[in-house]
């Protein structure tokens, strides 16, 4: 399950489903997305088109006869991506006042995955409460912050490496991105560290 808030921060929704199509195992995962109720409008400004152009099931924020608002018919896993402050405050409280917060509840009362992948700068102290009362509960929290030791060369690049995290946390295995301890990647970092240090005239 795919829920899309309205934060800034839909490529990354759109990228995912890329990336899971792509996949070796899209043929094991169902995806179905959940839209809260201004993710639509932040998605045509940030994509262009609207989220129904992905071509998946597709469920406004009030349809509360999607099956998997109930923990008798739940969704294996949840990602919310991007996930607003808004979102994950009231997932925080136990308010479903949704479809996209009633999953979520749902994701954690049955001890399903949950994922937020949270986008806001900077947090507020009443963010970071939030954001450790849902980590508490169970979900885990992946801001929307890029790594850079893979040494990304586009913007989808930067977006996989917070992307392979969802991933990973979702018990979904990918080779998205390099990974901290990769030979490549010692054998770059030990090349730079080995390599002899520029010094100015006269300081030889």
């Amino acid at each position: 399950m795919l829920g899309i808030s309205g934060a800034s921060g839909a490529p990354y929704a759109r990228r995912l489903v890329e990336v899971i199509r792509g996949s070796d195992f899209a043929e094991h995962v169902e995806l179905a997305v959940v839209l809260s109720r201004t993710a639509e409008i932040v998605w045509e400004h940030e994509c262009g088109g609207a989220p129904r152009d992905l071509g998946l099931a597709t469920f406004d924020g009030r349809d509360y006869a999607a099956p998997f608002a109930s923990g008798s018919s739940a969704a294996d896993a949840m990602a919310v991506v991007p996930a607003s402050m808004s979102s994950i405050a009231r997932i925080a409280a136990g308010i479903s006042d949704d479809l996209l917060t009633r999953t979520a509840d749902v994701m954690l009362k049955e001890r399903r995955p949950l994922v937020l992948v949270a986008r806001e700068a900077p947090y507020s102290a009443i963010h970071l409460q939030n954001m450790l009362s849902v980590t508490r509960a169970g979900a885990v929290v992946v801001p929307a912050s890029p790594s850079f030791y893979g040494r990304p060369q586009s913007l989808n690049d930067a977006m996989d490496t917070v992307l392979s995290r969802v991933l990973d946390h979702l018990g979904l295995a990918n080779a998205l991105t390099p990974r901290w301890g990769d030979d490549v990647q010692l054998a770059e970092l030990e090349a730079e560290r080995a390599a002899p240090v520029p010094t100015k005239r006269g300081q030889e």
